[in-house]
């Protein structure tokens, strides 16, 4: 990219952080100081219900390499951070939260190792600094996810890391109306590699992902990304019409040797209950995947862009 543009952009997207803002902008800034490269800090609001808007406006004000964008209402983390992407410049760009458990000394790290040939480099979280649910929440979705997709998954790989500019083009060259931001990356490809940082617990507040909003994303996440459900569902009706098969085969042999008098109701009863309830659970999941195709071509935009500061 041409010399006009920063060297690293920085994309956080931004929900219930307003006491978080004013540090991971000053610990950007040192690390910048540091390596004295051009940047840029683009913070994205996810129509966050507290003051951070405010303190974006504010931080933006005070530092002109400070971008804020604000989104028309609350979208989710990943496009909102999709949004970010859309306007980062830099020939690199860091990718973080905005909680400060995606340590801004680390990016150093990252960069460096970037720097040896590699279009991507993952944060790879060596100790989590996370609630004992989240860790776990994170595992069992890693071992679901690379079961119905045939990968290997790494939960303690996030959002964050950096990327080279034509990684993020391609990234954001992905139509998928599900916007999931590191299978994004996986999928793209180019010459990644994995490095270990350090993490940093939740300073302020909580995290904004409930149990139900972690069970959406992983559903919606596994639908968009894998056709499995449906071929495990075909195997099982495969495997019952053969038991339902066989066992008519010798429901026949007996009757016609006289073993059979009287037809058990309980039997039939049971086998149109059951043979019901998987039907219906097959419908429904093909149901699932026609609804996600039918989002998907109606072709909406995954984020609308309501304000902006600082950004041309």
């Amino acid at each position: 990219m041409s010399n006009q543009y920063p060297e690293i952009s920085f994309v956080s997207p931004v929900y219930r952080a307003e006491n978080m803002l004013p540090e991971l902008v000053s610990e950007i800034q040192k690390v910048m100081v540091k390596l004295n490269k051009s940047y840029e800090i683009i913070l994205v609001d996810d129509r966050s219900p507290d003051d951070s808007w405010l303190v974006m406006k504010s931080l933006s004000s005070k530092f002109p390499e400070v971008k804020s964008i604000r989104l028309s209402r609350n979208f989710g983390q990943h496009p909102t951070i999709m949004a970010g992407l859309s306007q980062a410049k830099g020939n690199w760009v860091v990718v973080m939260d905005c909680d400060l458990q995606d340590q801004p000394k680390e990016v150093e790290k990252l960069y460096n190792k970037a720097l040896e040939g590699f279009d991507a480099v993952l944060a790879q979280r060596k100790d989590r600094k996370d609630s004992f649910f989240k860790k776990l929440s994170s595992k069992i979705y890693a071992k679901i996810y690379g079961y119905f997709t045939n990968t290997n998954y790494d939960y303690t790989v996030a959002n964050f890391g950096i990327y080279k500019h034509k990684v993020i083009a391609s990234v954001l060259e992905v139509n998928d109306y599900i916007k999931y931001f590191p299978l994004f990356v996986k999928f793209v490809g180019f010459h990644t590699t994995v490095i270990q940082v350090e993490h940093n617990s939740r300073e302020d507040g909580k995290s904004s992902y409930s149990i139900t909003a972690l069970i959406s994303l992983a559903f919606n996440t596994i639908i968009s990304f894998s056709n499995k459900p449906l071929k495990l569902f075909v195997k099982f009706g495969m495997l019952i019409s053969l038991i339902s098969f066989i066992s008519g085969v010798f429901t026949i042999y007996k009757y016609f040797r006289g073993e059979i008098e009287v037809l058990g109701y309980s039997s039939l009863i049971v086998s149109i209950w059951f043979l019901s309830g998987v039907i219906i659970t097959i419908i429904g999941v093909t149901g699932i995947y026609v609804g996600k195709i039918f989002n998907q071509i109606k072709n909406r935009p995954v984020y609308i862009i309501d304000k902006t500061i600082n950004v041309k």
